[in-house]
């Protein structure tokens, strides 16, 4: 048995954009909301990146109208060329079980999804049709925003709605949703982007932010990774669901001072610290954090236990998990290449290793363990794509 929420869709979704047409839609469409014709759309903006987002406006019938579909919608799919495994799938599952059975639940920190669906059977694909933020009161968020404290307070209440909305449910459990640090897209980042952390490595603005100990010892980078993600897996609960990339880029800021995440490819189900964290120390700058953390992360506590989420550890315990997880930020935002659209990987490498060091992360993760495997860097690495590879090349030549 199919586990697609419309198994009486027959035909797989498109993997290229031409075969997106009013056609195509309506009979997308019409799995959840019968009768419903786009007679046309017209493309606003086509955005690729790991993925498509295709903003339309729409030529709806009285169905369609009635059914609360606006004018406005963004697509989000694969139409981009690139096969990016499972993301889309994955999202698209997010967002069906949101919108379908938990959208009250939610109080408006993520985006209103009109329908949601996924090929399955390992396809990989999946499409999502939700409200066109673009056309939303309020503005993108970028990793470079300057929060504040209030600022990153405010953003922790709404990670709190999302935590709370789900905890202890078992919906955590569902068979799609990976159990967080139990994937190759987390336990793998520093072998796996190692040439993409090399390239960051070797910019001498790097090598002013970065510690020592990551260029003579880097295999400790790896063997916190590694401590970190059995650390969680050894946690008994409650779970959360958790974004898994909960930095400012993520989201949206209403007009009203609502924050919506967005981009949930990597969800997961886990504790909620992964995202606490990597927000605290990502959206302060190093100061900041310095004089808030303690008092942030209270405030985040004290707003996941008023969502009725029960279990929630005490201060110190959950300050505990809190300090480990610096050792997933640095990593994350060292493989991390500017033109891949956050403009401010520097300053993020530099809070999330300041953190770090500050809480000393590597050795409460690491001292007295053996590291679990061998690394040696570059081996089982990603290759550098051709403009950085020369770029890395040009830069080494030329020291």
């Amino acid at each position: 048995m199919s586990d697609r929420p419309y198994p009486a869709r027959t035909d797989p979704l498109p993997w290229k954009l031409a075969d997106v047409t009013p056609r195509w839609l309506t009979g997308l469409l019409r799995n959840r909301y019968p009768g419903i014709e786009i007679a046309d759309f017209e493309i606003v903006e086509n955005k690729n990146s790991h993925t498509t987002k295709l903003r339309l406006r729409l030529a709806l019938n009285d169905v369609g109208v009635a059914a609360g579909i606006p004018e406005r919608v963004c697509l989000k799919s694969n139409w981009s060329g690139l096969r990016t495994g499972e993301i889309c799938e994955r999202e698209a599952r997010f967002y069906h079980l949101v919108s379908t059975t938990h959208r009250d639940r939610f109080a408006g920190a993520v985006p209103h999804a009109y329908y949601a669906d996924w090929d399955g059977a390992g396809a990989g694909n999946g499409v999502v049709m939700m409200e066109d933020l673009g056309e939303s009161p309020g503005a993108f968020g970028s990793s470079s925003d300057h929060l504040g404290v209030d600022g990153v307070a405010a953003g922790l209440e709404s990670l709190a709605v999302l935590h709370g909305a789900l905890w202890g449910s078992p919906a955590t459990d569902a068979p799609w949703l990976a159990q967080s640090m139990d994937t190759e897209n987390d336990t793998e980042q520093v072998i796996q982007f190692w040439n993409y952390i090399w390239f960051n490595l070797t910019d001498p603005d790097y090598e002013q932010a970065v510690p020592r100990w990551v260029y003579e010892h880097p295999e400790l980078m790896n063997q916190a990774l590694d401590e970190l993600s059995a650390y969680e897996r050894e946690r008994p609960g409650p779970k959360s669901l958790v974004h898994g990339d909960a930095h400012q880029g993520n989201s949206f800021l209403r007009r009203n001072g609502e924050r919506v995440w967005l981009d949930w490819q990597l969800v997961r189900a886990g504790s909620p610290w992964r995202d606490v964290c990597y927000f605290i120390v990502g959206g302060l700058t190093v100061d900041e954090r310095r004089s808030a953390d303690r008092d942030l992360v209270e405030h985040y506590r004290d707003r996941l236990v008023a969502t009725g989420a029960q279990g929630v550890p005490a201060a110190d315990g959950a300050w505990q998990q809190f300090i480990r997880w610096p050792a997933y930020g640095t990593q994350a935002w060292l493989g991390n290449i500017n033109q891949w659209g956050q403009r401010s990987g520097l300053e993020m490498v530099r809070r999330q290793f300041c953190a770090s060091d500050d809480y000393d992360t590597v050795g409460l993760l690491t001292n007295g363990k053996l590291p679990r495997r061998p690394f040696v860097p570059g081996e089982g690495a990603l290759r550098l794509a051709p403009d950085l590879q020369r770029q890395l090349d040009e830069r080494l030549a030329a020291r």
